[in-house]
């Protein structure tokens, strides 16, 4: 059996999980990094993106994150993420209708402020896209 890792993931909303884990895939701001028990101290931001939790030989449980930070530290691995989505929860139909109507919103601004949210709002779309697609 694996060496387990102690590991949280929390929200802005509430404490997701804290339990033991065999590793966890975090999506660093530099790229994506795999976390497992014994791994060296680090602190990390993240990038939106898909954190993957390995625990047994099931299939990764995936969120979409929309940010965060990680640290690593004395075997144990905390998260916290500005956003947190069950990858299982997205519908890929759904967010590519959004991702039409908001580059619609985009086209149709008549401000530079509207036209400012409409952007943001539809790179989150495409950061969520692309989360489920990987």
């Amino acid at each position: 059996m694996a060496e387990m890792l102690a590991f949280e993931f929390v929200s802005p909303e509430r404490l997701l999980m804290s339990e033991e884990v065999e590793q966890v895939v975090v999506p660093g701001t530099d790229g994506d990094f795999g976390v497992l028990a014994g791994h060296a101290p680090v602190v990390s931001t993240m990038r939106p993106g898909r954190v993957e939790i390995y625990n047994g030989g099931s299939e990764p449980v995936s969120y979409f994150v929309g940010g965060g930070l990680a640290e690593m530290a004395n075997n144990r691995l905390t998260i916290l993420a500005e956003e947190v989505i069950p990858i299982a929860d997205l519908d890929r139909a759904a967010i590519e209708r959004q991702i039409r109507n908001a580059e619609e919103d985009v086209e149709d601004a008549k401000t530079d402020e509207r036209r400012r949210q409409a952007q943001e709002r539809l790179d989150h779309l495409r950061d969520i896209l692309t989360a489920l697609s990987a």
